[in-house]
This record gives structure tokens, sequence and C-alpha cells, in this order.
């Protein structure tokens, strides 16, 4: 038996009548919060690379994925199985320059002919068929048609720049982003004197072209801001540290004492 086969008899035996009380009360909308935070930590190992901490954090994210299977076995719905197979049925399906209607892989002559050697051109090739399957699926499906609004929105303004790209709505140059970047900047400075509602939506408008501007630089912005966080953090830990020899603390100091330390720390 494979380790799959054991971890999925693992979990239904945790959610047998005799099993764990814990795991039989829960359900597909009580684990999404185990699903969000499995994933930021699973994110957390990958932006720093730690590969033994990662491989435990994959395999949290991993029973996630099987305890949702498991509810939906339950209810008669679709099992594990059901979601290994569709999922292989599509990475098949939208990979026609590696592999064969049958699944086989393709071969050189038929690699070569499909010229299809960039990874624009193969997104581009992704979208098109995934746009025709739900075509065929008799839904009126748009471009950016199944973004799910409950993405971070940072991650959907990435996807949402991402998929008009492939289709060729497109700023031709990165400076053309980052000049759209400063327009943004402008807006927003003239909007502080308007109204909060006013400046929240040039606000978004900003961030939503900084997002465009990462998907650009082949970026991830989620990532990009996690790094950022982390190095606030630690900068802001060490302006706590240098105020304690002093007899002082954060809530103790002013602006001034604590932008000094913090100018210190950065040229350090």
């Amino acid at each position: 038996m494979s380790a799959i086969e054991d971890l999925c008899r693992t979990v239904a035996r945790l959610r047998a009548p005799d099993g764990c009380p814990w795991d039989r009360e829960q359900t597909h909308q009580t684990l999404t919060r185990c699903l969000i935070d499995e994933c930021s930590e699973l994110l957390d190992t990958i932006d720093r690379m730690d590969l033994p901490h990662m491989r435990e954090e994959l395999g949290d994210v991993l029973i996630q994925v099987v305890f949702h299977a498991q509810l939906a076995t339950e209810q008669g719905k679709f099992d594990f199985e059901d979601v290994a197979r569709d999922i292989n049925d599509k990475l098949i399906r939208r990979h026609p320059h590696v592999f064969q209607k049958n699944g086989k892989p393709l071969g050189a002559k038929g690699r070569k002919k499909l010229g299809l050697n960039s990874p624009d051109a193969v997104l581009t090739q992704w979208e098109a068929i995934k746009a025709k399957e739900q075509g065929k699926a008799k839904q009126k499906k748009r471009i950016l048609s199944g973004i799910p609004s409950a993405m971070p929105a940072l991650v959907r303004a990435h996807e949402i720049s991402e998929r008009v790209a492939a289709v060729g709505f497109e700023w031709a140059k990165t400076s053309e982003v980052v000049d759209k970047i400063d327009e943004e900047v402008r807006e927003l400075r003239d909007a502080l004197d308007e109204s909060p509602a006013r400046a929240e939506e040039e606000l978004g408008d900003l961030l939503f072209a900084i997002a465009g501007l990462a998907r650009k630089l082949n970026l991830e912005p989620e990532a990009a801001l996690r790094k950022a966080n982390e190095k606030f953090t630690k900068r802001f830990d060490k302006v706590e540290a240098a105020l304690e020899p002093r007899g002082s603390s954060v809530h103790q100091s002013n602006l001034e004492e604590m932008d000094a330390i913090w100018q210190e720390i950065k040229h350090t």
C-alpha cells in the first residue's frame, strides 16, 4: 500500500464513529481557516528555503486536501482518487506540447511543430485551452471569470494582471508600468484632500499597478511583501532591543529617538 493510501485510511479512521471527536465534527467550512494557516506556514518555509520544514508543511497542506476529499466521500460526491485523476487529466489536456491526447509523452518532432518554446507562449496556450473547455461547458465565461473573490487581494491582482497580459492586454515596457505607478501616486496625493472614500479608491489603484509591475518583473508580489514585512519586523525588534539598555522602551520613547536608532540599524 502506498503512503498516500495510508494517509487516506488514517483520515477515514479519524472520521469514523469511534474516531476522534474533533475530526468528526469538522466540515468543509470549519476547515477553511486551517487551510489558510497551513498554506501560510508553507509559504514561510519557501521564503526561507527551509527544505526540512517545507517537507513537513507540505504534509500539513496535503492533509487538508485529503480531509476535504474524505468529507466528500462520506457525502457520496467524490473521493481523493477522483481529485487526483481530474487534476492529472487537466495537466495532460493543457500541455499538448508535452503530452499526446492519450497521455503519452510527445516526441521531439511534435514539440518542435507546436513551437512552444517560452513560458509566455505556454501560458497563452493554457488560457486558450481553458477558455475552450469552459465554452464546452456551455457557460459564458470571461477571461477573468473564476478568480476567487476570497483570494488575498494582492495575489488576486497579480492573477488578474497575468490573465489579461496572456491575451495581449499588456504594457509594452516595464518603464510604462513605473510611469503608471507615478501617475497613481499623484492621484492619491490629490485624493487625500478630498475624502477617505476617494483616497481608498486611489490607494487601491496604486496597489493594483504595483501588482502589475511585480508580474511584469516576474516577481510574486505577495512574496515580496512578506519579505518586506519580515525585514521591518527584524529591524523594529532591534529598535526595541536598543532602547532597553537605556532604561527605555517604545512606549516611553518618541519618534525622533526611535527613528535615529532605525537609521543606525538600517545602515549597519
